[in-house]
């Protein structure tokens, strides 16, 4: 494969780069990172991790070279990881040469549902917890559009590119306060309900089952980080929710 090192090595923490940054475990990483090196036609590759950069050595005719990349969260998608396997998977069978399989990476870009079906999805979700939970139907309803109109906010919050434990934040306050007053106007047959419910959607449930993967796993550090900042997000979910309550006076559910 007609590549010098240092474009090899480019291209490869590139691949790795958008791993990490869209949600994949490390070992995950790690895996496919070392593989697209070794068949780009690099002797060794290196790869280390930290919560959000990476670093790759490559090996290559008694050659080390080394970069650095930053990879922020850019939020969990699986498809633009599925896309960075399958380019690994036809460099390894000859299928993509060097230039074709970065220019596929290159054209790589996250795919996203539309946005009123994710909105629908998650209200249905929430609610049926809620049913499954013994709710009547004015509970069902309730928490649909607590629900609902608390992943509009999450999405209009994300779309500015705010700090994400503020939009967790934010989006447990109005979720609970939409919420609430089911509690307050003793509506359904179990008010409290729809506010255990509708925040359901907040919990980081993804970020929890990485990070006990990179700790089984052994990349420790990682997942002590991931585990941390599942934390912080549950943290300012309650901090939300705790908000929104103490304005309504709604303490029912948690007694």
């Amino acid at each position: 494969m007609e590549a010098n090192q240092k474009n090899i090595t480019r291209f490869i923490i590139h691949a790795g780069q958008m791993l990490l940054a869209h949600g994949a475990e490390s070992t995950l990483v790690s895996d496919i990172t070392r593989r697209l090196g070794l068949a780009c036609g690099v002797d060794e590759v290196e790869v280390s991790l930290s919560a959000s950069s990476l670093i790759v050595t490559t090996i290559m005719d008694g050659n080390c070279v080394t970069t650095a990349r930053r990879s922020p969260d850019k939020g969990i998608n699986m498809s633009v990881v599925t896309e960075v396997q399958r380019v690994c998977i036809m460099v390894e069978r000859q299928v993509l040469d060097f230039s074709m399989a970065q220019r596929k990476l290159e054209r790589i870009q996250p795919t996203r549902y539309n946005r009123w079906l994710v909105v629908l999805m998650i209200g249905l979700s929430c609610a049926a917890f809620s049913h499954l939970a013994g709710g009547d139907k004015i509970v069902f309803i309730i928490t649909f559009i607590a629900s609902s109109i608390g992943m509009i906010v999450r999405q209009e919050i994300g779309h500015r590119n705010f700090n994400p434990l503020l939009n967790f934040a934010a989006t447990a306050f109005v979720t609970t306060l939409i919420s609430s007053q089911a509690v307050i106007y003793q509506l359904g047959s179990h008010p409290s309900l729809p506010m255990a419910s509708s925040v359901l959607m907040l919990v980081p449930g993804f970020p929890l089952i990485n990070a006990v993967a990179d700790m089984l796993k052994g990349y420790i550090n990682m997942g002590i980080a991931r585990f941390a900042m599942a934390s912080l997000l549950t943290f300012a979910t309650s901090i939300g929710i705790v908000g929104a309550m103490t304005i309504t006076g709604s303490w029912g559910w948690i007694h």
